[in-house]
């Protein structure tokens, strides 16, 4: 089942202008200029039932503009667009029923109030029966660790503890999809792992269609098999993570720990040889050599302690890609 079609989306935003100095700022209060920005440019893609995709860019490209269109915040200047068979902006009240989103630099949480007020207040709002809510709320409370700040009202949160409380905010009402702007921005190691850990288990367990947009490339690759790479409005790659790396590069790099720092580590399929120290890091194309016969070889040769094969960070693929394009 389709959960959001994305046909030739389009959407721009007029920006003022300004003159520098002070004959340009007087100039301006007379003639007011502007240019025209297109946020989306033509962007096309469809989500099936249960899919948790990564939703990719730099600054600027179009992300969070996208996610406020499929959420029904804003309202595009042409293209088709559905989510969950509704016109986003057209049925927004039946539309925010069924969907989950969450803006980390955003809060859904009253800033004054308790968290479980908090919550009830959207329970209220959603119209959710309150056996469900009890359940609910309990089961997230369980997975999020939420008990120790029910009482506590949401100002004296760390970022950490808000960004827990927003997830389960989202989730009351038992939403079919759920969108996700930028989750785990500012999170401390362990509550990056207790986010990506209740999205995974959400998405496996109960079927709910994510789209996660984050500059954090690891939870992308913690969490997203599918990605979709947009760039100035337009989208640059849409498939699986691997596929996004054999596009840019198969290089692939084996770190060797060696017992002895004098060996000096060569083979003839090595793309490069960076050492220091006893450790010596090998780039190479596992096309023109498999990854089992570089590593016979190595260890033949070298007093091999320990050793990993890695693949070049997402990030540097991403990087890459985008030199590219506006090479």
């Amino acid at each position: 089942m389709r959960h959001i079609i994305v046909e030739d989306l389009r959407k721009s935003f007029r920006v003022a202008e300004r003159r520098r100095g002070t004959l340009g700022a007087i100039a301006g209060l007379v003639v007011r200029r502007h240019r025209v920005v297109a946020a989306i440019d033509g962007i096309s893609f469809r989500l099936d039932q249960g899919e948790m995709v990564g939703y990719i860019g730099p600054n600027g490209a179009g992300k969070s503009t996208t996610v406020k269109v499929l959420s029904g915040i804003l309202v595009p200047d042409s293209g088709r667009v559905e989510v969950l068979g509704r016109v986003p902006w057209k049925e927004r009240i039946e539309h925010v029923r069924a969907i989950g989103v969450v803006f980390g630099q955003r809060t859904q949480l009253w800033w004054d109030l308790p968290v479980v007020e908090s919550f009830e207040l959207l329970r209220d709002i959603y119209r959710v029966d309150p056996s469900d809510y009890r359940r609910t709320f309990d089961e997230l409370v369980s997975l999020l660790d939420l008990g120790p700040l029910a009482d506590t009202p949401v100002r004296q949160l760390s970022l950490g503890q808000r960004m827990r409380c927003d997830l389960a905010a989202s989730l009351i009402h038992a939403p079919a999809m759920l969108f996700l702007d930028e989750p785990t921005i500012g999170l401390d190691a362990v509550s990056k792992l207790a986010v990506r850990d209740f999205v995974r288990r959400r998405n496996r367990e109960r079927g709910v269609t994510v789209i996660l947009s984050t500059h954090d490339m690891d939870d992308i690759e913690a969490l997203c098999s599918r990605v979709i790479l947009i760039h100035r409005g337009r989208i640059l790659f849409d498939g699986a993570l691997e596929a996004l790396r054999a596009r840019v590069t198969n290089e692939r790099e084996l770190v060797v720990d060696l017992r002895d720092d004098a060996a000096k580590v060569t083979d003839p399929d090595a793309i490069a040889v960076r050492q220091e120290g006893h450790r010596a890091r090998i780039s190479y194309d596992p096309q023109r050599v498999a990854t089992a016969d570089l590593i016979a070889r190595i260890t033949a040769r070298y007093p091999v302690a320990d050793l990993v094969v890695k693949n070049p960070p997402i990030e540097e693929i991403v990087a890459r890609l985008y030199r590219e394009v506006d090479a």
